[in-house]
């Protein structure tokens, strides 16, 4: 097997920026009513003008938007558990608290109340499961980031298990609106310009800090030596990770594969440096749920599909391709 040379950053940051033009552009064009890029353009200088310009600003741009920036978050968040946990299979939904929030979505839709019940509780369960799993996680003020993993790994089994046993109840009218919310629904976005204003803060703090973020990658030991202040470091990672992760399953409910699958994308093309691969990471994220979601609302339309099924699909061959063509 021969091994590749590895991209350049700066180049790799050009095709993905171009990438991501892309996608949104063709995320604009298409649906129930296709449009020219023409039209696109002239509807988003001319929000008033015409059906085209009510279908852009009130139908696809929201949708578009909050895809790119879900997908980005999700990202950003694997970037920074990888690095916290040092485990290569680390995901923004390893530390239970996509389980919190689908436990309180899912009690809400099976009580029947609105959209915006539903989003508190869901709010209401992910931060109970981020609160319950760092302070079982790193309790009497010892940080140990293994015992970390495997509370959130219990916490999401005991969630998964009531989260079956909701579906079970759940008259069959309700469940499929309850699997859409599990596998990703991008039709409703709540709150776009806070979770936009997180993944700036984060993601600005996490390039300055990108050379503390090296380090840590390096190990504990290394990191300890270079006078690495580990509690601060990892409580940072972990709150800043858990707050990206929150503010993305507002957005787009329980999303999979993209936290896990696009880091490592980025690291076998061979940027590894976090300087780089936090704003690429960010990049190739909100494209790739962009892309997905643009598939899941009109490859069978008028039928929408849920978009962690086109992640899964696009993804996994993706994955396994890069990991063939490199050593």
């Amino acid at each position: 097997m021969s091994t590749s040379e590895p991209m350049s950053p700066r180049l790799l940051f050009i095709l993905l920026l171009s990438a991501a033009v892309l996608s949104l552009s063709l995320a604009l064009s298409n649906g129930a009513l296709p449009l020219s890029v023409a039209e696109v353009a002239h509807a988003l200088w001319h929000p008033a003008d015409g059906i085209a310009s009510e279908v852009v600003w009130q139908l696809r741009l929201p949708r578009v938007l909050a895809a790119f920036t879900c997908g980005s978050l999700l990202a950003l968040a694997g970037v920074l558990l990888q690095t916290l946990l040092r485990n290569p299979l680390a995901d923004p939904y390893i530390l239970g608290i996509s389980g919190g929030a689908a436990v309180g979505a899912l009690s809400a839709m099976l009580l029947g109340v609105g959209l915006v019940l539903i989003q508190l509780c869901s709010f209401s369960g992910a931060l109970l499961a981020m609160m319950a799993v760092f302070g079982l996680g790193f309790r009497s003020g010892e940080r140990n980031v293994y015992r970390l993993l495997l509370t959130g790994v219990m916490f999401s089994a005991g969630c998964g298990a009531l989260v079956s046993l909701l579906l079970t109840l759940a008259p069959s009218a309700q469940v499929q609106g309850m699997l859409f919310w599990l596998m990703g629904d991008l039709s409703h976005p709540q709150g776009l310009p806070l979770a936009a204003g997180v993944l700036l803060l984060v993601g600005t703090g996490a390039m300055i800090f990108s050379g503390g973020l090296d380090v840590l990658a390096g190990g504990l030991d290394k990191a300890a030596a270079l006078g690495i202040a580990l509690n601060r470091w990892q409580m940072a990672l972990y709150f800043a990770a858990a707050a990206l992760t929150v503010m993305a399953l507002q957005l787009g409910g329980s999303i999979g594969f993209v936290g896990l699958l696009i880091p490592h994308v980025i690291r076998l093309l061979g940027v590894s440096i976090h300087r780089w691969l936090i704003p690429l990471s960010i990049l190739l994220g909100g494209s790739f749920l962009v892309a997905a979601d643009t598939l899941a609302r009109t490859l069978w339309a008028p039928l929408q599909l849920p978009v962690g099924v086109f992640t899964a699909l696009l993804g996994v061959p993706v994955m396994l391709w890069l990991l063939g063509r490199r050593a």
